[in-house]
């Protein structure tokens, strides 16, 4: 007989089930929205899950915003007055009470930045090493929309061209910095002060010690977006372009060496939450970084005699012509305001100078161009002195002397709404508002409110005030640029 023993088969059995591993990455304490991740399909459906979320979310939280926008609006608008408004932080305002600079968006002109230095008086609150940045909404006074911080001193910030989504820095170390405003909040560190808790936003891409063989050895001046011709025809881009199309533009950067740098910003389709290991200047989860682009050294030896027992020049303001931005003006601390292009085509004038005083050590401490397409622009200098130039031309058209030993000039703003009308700020608090066609200066007069016109003081205090123009001042006519003519 035969018997079935399974003998040959000499398989094993064993009872543990095998050991499945997954490689994972972690942070403690998280810097943004993921602490945790790894690679494989979870991942990415996460991803597109979140994807889809903030897409979904998008069109709610704009209207969300804008509605209560109107009803803030609604609640203040009989309880305050237009004439001054004084935008603060009750909670706050220990942490940033040095001498803030102010800065208006073109394309959305009621937000505006405030830029509040490191204070040399402690606080309980652990950011007077800091410098402070603050994005306002005019229509909402009563707390910042956004805060951003960076470690060392800013000495100079704009917004990017059209709608607010950028805002970029020149620091005293040399360095670029650009903070993403579209970032969402859960991604950043979040402080309690008091009662209220306030997300404090580092920046999304810097400079510092990354790109340094190409950047700034010296303190970032003034920074500009590089607009192009058909841009700058219209004076901005449209606000309400698409965000999804991306942003990418150029940005000219300028220290007080008169190294002028340029950069080509780039927004990234996807930001990658473990962080990048080429762009080391790029936080974990950041859309935009800054690509180096060219440099320009702009300083030009002048004649000998000229700057016979003078210091060395250093340059201090920085703008691009709006009807082509390939031109150049850079303020310097001579009084003169130097011109030249991008790519280093011969241009006339060279240079712009006081009619009075071919070359002396003043500081050009204000450059405005006219929005309104006039090829003029305005320089206010540290001596108190206002010129009136026009692009073809060497000296000024007109030019109003400050008193001797008077205060300086800290800045000089075209009106929007009128192209013979500008304002000028003296460091003694004085506001000057001049009317070419009266050809005479007024004092500032808030008396009559107009919500559409007006300025933003910044305070000794910390404090930034809103003022309104009369309409006098405000209301153009089809006659202003026959007269500037």
């Amino acid at each position: 007989a035969y018997v079935q023993c399974n003998e040959d088969n000499t398989e094993r059995e064993i009872q543990t089930e095998e050991v499945e591993l997954t490689e994972k990455w972690t942070q403690h304490p998280p810097e943004a929205k993921a602490a945790c991740g790894g690679p494989g399909v979870s991942q990415d459906i996460a991803a597109e899950s979140i994807a889809r979320t903030s897409t979904d979310l998008k069109h709610l939280t704009t209207f969300l915003h804008s509605a209560a926008q109107k009803r803030i609006w609604l609640r203040v608008a009989p309880s305050e007055s237009f004439a001054l408004k004084q935008m603060r932080c009750p909670s706050v305002t220990a942490a940033f009470k040095s001498t803030p600079n102010s800065l208006f968006c073109m394309a959305q002109r009621q937000t505006f930045l405030s830029v509040h230095p490191p204070s040399s008086k402690t606080s309980s609150v652990q950011l007077d090493t800091e410098t402070v940045v603050c994005v306002w909404n005019i229509w909402e006074p009563t707390r910042p929309q956004i805060i951003l911080l960076y470690e060392s001193e800013v000495r100079c910030c704009c917004f990017s061209p059209g709608k607010v989504a950028l805002v970029f820095a020149g620091t005293a170390v040399g360095s670029v910095v650009v903070w993403d405003l579209r970032e969402p909040s859960g991604s950043h560190f979040s402080l309690e002060i008091g009662k209220e808790t306030w997300t404090l936003r580092y920046p999304t891409f810097s400079t510092d010690a990354v790109l340094s063989g190409v950047g700034h050895f010296s303190p970032v001046v003034s920074i500009e977006p590089v607009l192009s011709s058909v841009e700058g025809s219209e004076s901005t881009l449209n606000a309400d372009k698409d965000e999804s199309l991306g942003l990418s533009f150029q940005l000219g950067s300028l220290d007080e060496n008169g190294f002028l740098t340029l950069w080509v910003v780039v927004e990234l389709t996807k930001g990658d939450d473990s962080g990048s290991q080429t762009d080391l200047g790029l936080r974990p989860g950041g859309k935009v970084k800054l690509l180096h682009s060219s440099s320009i050294q702009t300083t030009e030896r002048l004649p000998t005699d000229s700057l016979m027992g003078f210091a060395p020049s250093v340059s201090l303001q920085l703008k691009f012509l709006p009807s082509d931005s390939n031109h150049y003006f850079i303020g310097t601390n001579m009084g003169m305001v130097r011109h030249g292009t991008r790519h280093n085509m011969k241009v006339l004038p060279k240079f712009y100078r006081s009619q009075f005083d071919r070359c002396r050590p003043v500081e050009v401490t204000a450059l405005e161009f006219s929005p309104f397409g006039e090829p003029f622009f305005l320089v206010g200098c540290s001596d108190g002195t206002v010129r009136l130039h026009s692009v073809p031309r060497e000296d000024p058209l007109i030019e109003w002397s400050g008193h001797p030993n008077g205060p300086p000039i800290l800045s000089v703003h075209w009106s929007q709404t009128r192209p013979t009308v500008f304002c000028v700020l003296y460091a003694n608090s004085d506001l000057h508002i001049w009317d070419l066609v009266t050809a005479m200066a007024v004092f500032g007069d808030a008396t009559k409110q107009n919500p559409f016109s007006g300025i933003a003081l910044a305070k000794k205090s910390g404090k930034v005030e809103i003022q309104y123009f009369k309409s006098s001042l405000t209301v153009s006519s089809a006659s202003d640029k026959e007269n500037l003519e």
